[in-house]
């Protein structure tokens, strides 16, 4: 099942998304005709492993953690799938790296790997922007805009065998499979709940394959995890209200 949330004349409205439509208790939507997509999610925060693909290590050339390497999003960062995303002032080196994520589904704290798939709602994807050239990792990551989520939850995946691929600007950027990852999808989110408490919406993303590259304004980037769904943000010049 995929559960979508919808912008509409009426507010925001959750239900199953199929085929273009979002399905409620009493009434259906049209995607694009009475609203569009909404991030899937209300995070109170995005809990973020990095290093997590062998392949990205050789190619950063980084040393192999010993345990998930994780940093930490703020909501602010959430933007929704088929939204722009203004190209931050402070920067001259915007990066994307496309991520599978899970959403948390109750409040849980200390959960045993085998329990994981028992307290998530399900899965979505991320693009991890970062301002490359900012000092620190708080500073290159966590800022408006740095998330794009979406474009639903789907709740009927296993996240460890998962093939993916990135397109910036139609060009095929990375490509590569979940079964890669240094730390599997449930492992990471047992280990990460050792550490805090999770609430309902938060999400764990689960670091990007090798070859995150520069986008620039006008590039179209779309992260695609098979059976979860594809993610399609456009960079865009900022505004002065950016």
């Amino acid at each position: 099942m995929r559960l979508a949330r919808l912008r509409t004349d009426d507010g925001l409205v959750e239900g199953e998304y199929r085929d273009g439509r979002v399905a409620t208790e009493d009434a259906e939507y049209v995607v694009g005709e009475d609203g569009t997509l909404a991030p899937p999610c209300d995070p109170s925060a995005l809990y973020c492993v990095g290093r997590n693909y062998a392949e990205t290590l050789a190619q950063m050339d980084y040393e192999r953690p010993e345990q998930p390497d994780f940093f930490i999003k703020p909501p602010v960062s959430v933007v929704g799938h088929g939204d722009d995303v203004p190209y931050p002032t402070f920067t001259d080196e915007l990066t994307y790296a496309g991520e599978l994520a899970a959403v948390v589904g109750e409040r849980c704290h200390r959960v045993d790997e085998r329990d994981v798939p028992d307290v998530l709602r399900g899965f979505t994807v991320m693009n991890d922007l970062d301002a490359l050239d900012q000092p620190g990792r708080t500073a290159r990551k966590a800022f408006d805009g740095s998330g794009p989520l979406g474009p639903w939850i789907e709740t009927d995946v296993d996240p460890r065998g998962i093939d993916m691929h990135t397109d910036v600007a139609g060009e095929r950027r990375q490509e590569a499979n979940t079964e890669l990852m240094l730390f599997d999808p449930y492992e990471v989110v047992s280990f990460l709940s050792e550490r805090f408490t999770f609430q309902p919406g938060d999400v764990v993303a689960f670091g990007s394959p090798a070859n995150p590259g520069l986008v620039e304004p006008g590039d179209t980037v779309e992260i695609t995890y098979e059976g979860v769904g594809t993610l399609e943000n456009t960079i865009v010049e900022p505004t002065a209200e950016d």
